[in-house]
């Protein structure tokens, strides 16, 4: 899909480099992947403390 953005151009410099990407698409893609790869993993992590498991699960495999 091609979507026109104002990227300002030291950031998008910056994240070729730092990518090591050979175009600024590739660079882009990239670093949207990698900022949801983060949100998915601080939504984990924020869950932490707040559900409960119980030690059953080997019981309940083996149980059958």
């Amino acid at each position: 899909m091609k979507t026109t953005l104002n990227i300002p151009d030291d950031l998008l410099k910056e994240t070729v480099q730092i990518s090591k990407s050979r175009a600024k698409t590739e660079a882009v893609i990239e670093g949207l992947r990698e900022l949801i790869r983060q949100r998915r993993i601080e939504r984990v992590l924020s869950s932490v403390g707040k559900m409960e498991f119980s030690d059953t699960w080997d019981t309940a495999r083996h149980g059958r």
